[in-house]
This record gives C-alpha cells, sequence and structure tokens, in this order.
C-alpha cells in the first residue's frame, strides 16, 4: 500500500468549505481509498471503494474504537472486498464498498454523522451508506441530512427500512441448503449461534420454528433470557460456545472467530453463520475442512441484507426482496456441489464464482 498526498479535484473542494484534511491511500486491486478528518465534529473516517463495475459501491458504515489508523484501514479494505462479493454472488447489480469511523460508539453526536455525510457525498454516489455495527437509524439519518446516497432507512416512504429480518431469512435459507446437502434434517437441528442481536435472534426464532435445538451466547444478559424463555435456547458463555457439541456453529458477531485457538474446539459438521469474515486467515479454511468441517461462506449466507438494500435502490417492492432473497437457497445448494464435484472448498469456489461475475 501506498499513501499518497495527492487530492483529487473534488476532494479540494471539500476541504476550501470547512476544516477537513482528506488523504488519497492507494491500494492494489481497490478503486478508490479516502481518509478522512473533520476538526469540528472529530470524524476520523475511510472510505474504501473495491470495486463498481457492476455498479455502484454500497456497504454499511461500521463505528468502531479502533486502535490506530492501520488497524482501521485494514478492516474497511477487507470488508469492502467482501461486499464486492457478496454482492456479485447475490447477482445485483451494486459494486463493493465499506466506511469505517474511528470513534467510542458512546460518543456519538449527531454532528459527527453530519460531517460523515459530507464526506460521502465528495464521492459523487460512487459509493452508497447504509448501516452496519453500530449504527443506529437515527444516526444514518443525520447521515442522509447531508447526502443522498443513503439506503436503508427506517420510518421513510420508499424505503426498506430495518434489513435484519431479510439478512435472518437469508441465512435459514443457507442452513437449509447446508441441511440438504449433509442429508440432515431441520426438526431436531442442533445449532450452536454466537451473538444473538438484531439478525442473530430474528434467525434463532426461525430455526425454533422449524423444530431446531439451540445453544446461544451474547453480551446482552436481557437477549439471553428472552431466548431462553421464549425459544427454550440453553444460553452458555462467550467462550463455552465453542466447545458445544452440535450440528452446526453459527457465528453472528464479529468476524475473524475461525482461527487456530478455536476451530480444534469446535464439534461440529459445518459452520452457516452472518458475521462477516469469519476466517482469520485462508488456511482457517483449510482447517476448517482437514477436521471435515464443512464451512459454508459468509459472502453468500449473509447476502439477504444488501439484495434487501439493493431492491430498495431500485424501487423497493417487499415481495420481490423475500422472492430474490430465497435464492440465496438455491446459490448456497450450487456452491456446495460444485465444490463437492470439483474437489474444492466451497468458500474458494464462491470466490471463484464472484470474480467470474466481476469480470
Amino acid at each position: 500500500m501506498e499513501n499518497t498526498d495527492t487530492s483529487s479535484q473534488d476532494i479540494k473542494m471539500a476541504a476550501e468549505q470547512g476544516e477537513w484534511q482528506f488523504e488519497e491511500i492507494t491500494v492494489p486491486d481497490y478503486e478508490r481509498v479516502v481518509y478522512a478528518e473533520e476538526s469540528l465534529s472529530g470524524l476520523k473516517a475511510i472510505i474504501a471503494i473495491h470495486s463498481t463495475r457492476r455498479g455502484p459501491s454500497c456497504g454499511g458504515v461500521r463505528l468502531l474504537p479502533y486502535g490506530s489508523k492501520e488497524e482501521a484501514l485494514e478492516d474497511v479494505l477487507r470488508l469492502s472486498k467482501g461486499m464486492s462479493y457478496k454482492s456479485a454472488l447475490a447477482d445485483i447489480g451494486f459494486g463493493g464498498g465499506k466506511s469505517v469511523i474511528i470513534a467510542d460508539p458512546s460518543q456519538k453526536t449527531p454532528e459527527l454523522f453530519r460531517a460523515m455525510g459530507r464526506f460521502v457525498d465528495q464521492l459523487k454516489g460512487q459509493y452508497i451508506a447504509a448501516k452496519d455495527m453500530n449504527i443506529s437509524s437515527k444516526d444514518l439519518s443525520y447521515v442522509r441530512e447531508t447526502t443522498p446516497h443513503v439506503l436503508g432507512l427506517e420510518g421513510v416512504e420508499g424505503t426498506s427500512g430495518d434489513p435484519s429480518p431479510v439478512t435472518a431469512r437469508g441465512i435459514f435459507c443457507a442452513v437449509r441448503a447446508t441441511c440438504e446437502h449433509l442429508e440432515i434434517p431441520l426438526k431436531g437441528l442442533r445449532v450452536a449461534i454466537q451473538g444473538i442481536g438484531h439478525v442473530g435472534y430474528d434467525f434463532a426464532k426461525r430455526l425454533s420454528n422449524a423444530g431446531a435445538e439451540l445453544w446461544v451466547c451474547d453480551t446482552n444478559p436481557e437477549v439471553l433470557e428472552l431466548a431462553k424463555k421464549e425459544l427454550g435456547a440453553t444460553v452458555v458463555g462467550l467462550e463455552e460456545i465453542y466447545d458445544v457439541n452440535c450440528d452446526i456453529f453459527s457465528p453472528c458477531a464479529r468476524g475473524a472467530v475461525l482461527n487456530e485457538k478455536t476451530i480444534p474446539r469446535l464439534k461440529v459438521r459445518a459452520v452457516v453463520g452472518c458475521a462477516n469474515n469469519q476466517l482469520a486467515t485462508t488456511n482457517d479454511g483449510e482447517l476448517l475442512a482437514s477436521r471435515n468441517i464443512l464451512y459454508v461462506p459468509d459472502v453468500l449466507v449473509n447476502s439477504g441484507g444488501i439484495i434487501n438494500i439493493f431492491v430498495e435502490f431500485e424501487g423497493y417492492d417487499p415481495k420481490r426482496a423475500m422472492e430474490m432473497t430465497d435464492n440465496i437457497y438455491q446459490t448456497t445448494l450450487e456452491v456446495l456441489e460444485r465444490a463437492k464435484k470439483e474437489k474444492a472448498l466451497p468458500f474458494k469456489i464462491a470466490d471463484t464464482v464472484a470474480q467470474e461475475r466481476l469480470k
């Protein structure tokens, strides 16, 4: 990666309007990466556009107290490339992009998000912002005040609202396909879910309704108690979740949870979850395979949210969004069967399919 001090003309124009600092960052195979700081709001953010070959790049705004700019850059690059692959696998007209804000979630302000909107607006529609980790619909509405390039708002006519139920629907479709591939019945399926936030809880509810047996963990004691009462789930500790003897392990929280320390502890037949970038390294995909654990790629499993956003982009129709999301079932089956036929790992087949479509 090579940093350059030369800003584009539109970035220079933005700098003249306020106390801004911009830095264009050159990264091989990425179309554009920009770092920005704004003094009044305290904004420190990066927008990464991996590809616009299939359409404008779209991806959520993530807010985390990253330890450094380099750590934030690593995360946004990984996530934006994942969005390119995710949209390509879903066969929708979006490219891949992502943005991160370096901040403490407890210190959020409307001014911070209005500044983020101005930053997004400088890219003139090349990047479309949506909701991601530690970003509420209210936060996103402040972003929308200073740029039209925002999707996924709630309570606004013509928008798609909270994508969580659609994402959960897509994960359930992927689980159904995985069960068919492995010849495991849904009724009685044993699933360990790591993280039952908005997406994870809806997903858990769908599994429970299908007759699955659940083990869950989360940092929120209230949602755990609800899952115990409403879904009959067994609550386990944040570390214990890796040791549950079950059919499917479902990471639905942070990424990079599948690594050399956790994989040897798993006692499952498959991994199917919605967390982004679950593998710490590609070698960990190989490690899962060596233990005869089927890893269903997260870029395939969790694409319901971006499908929902794309339907909004074209003119929101809830029925169309559900029908397109249900295609995750067939795509998952096709990837798993192709991997079996070609004696390859599913995550590598998914990458190959995405790369073919990006060309």
